[in-house]
């Protein structure tokens, strides 16, 4: 039906040694290195830092592009939490609306502490 165009999704199978094809045992999915580059890990690293978080809303006429400054107080994987110090605001920001964050220090990037800038 596509023409070939799309390539059929492929998923991991587990062979008859209940291991994956990369190798990994079933059971030891844990042990695989954690990926540092995701934007909620690089957010979390930097924990109490202050920053600028660009952010659109592109459906609304109002709100279309704003900036919060403050404090990241905590990242997960579909959301930060700024604390402004200046008014004591709180923002939960969505990251399907964040464009990008801008520090004023260096940036702890890596599982290590490598630190940026």
């Amino acid at each position: 039906m596509n023409g070939n165009y799309y390539q059929n999704p492929t998923f991991p199978t587990i062979d008859s040694n209940n291991t994956f094809e990369s190798g990994y045992e079933a059971g030891q999915l844990s042990d695989m290195p954690m990926q540092q580059s995701y934007i909620e890990n690089i957010l979390r690293h930097n924990k109490g830092k202050k920053v600028r978080a660009y952010v659109s809303f592109p459906d609304s006429n109002e709100w279309k592009d704003r900036i919060f400054e403050g404090t990241i107080e905590q990242a997960g994987r579909d959301h930060l939490i700024i604390r402004d110090p200046k008014n004591g605001h709180w923002y939960l920001i969505l990251m399907i609306y964040l464009d990008y964050v801008e520090f004023d220090e260096k940036i702890d990037y890596s599982e290590k502490g490598y630190i940026m800038g």
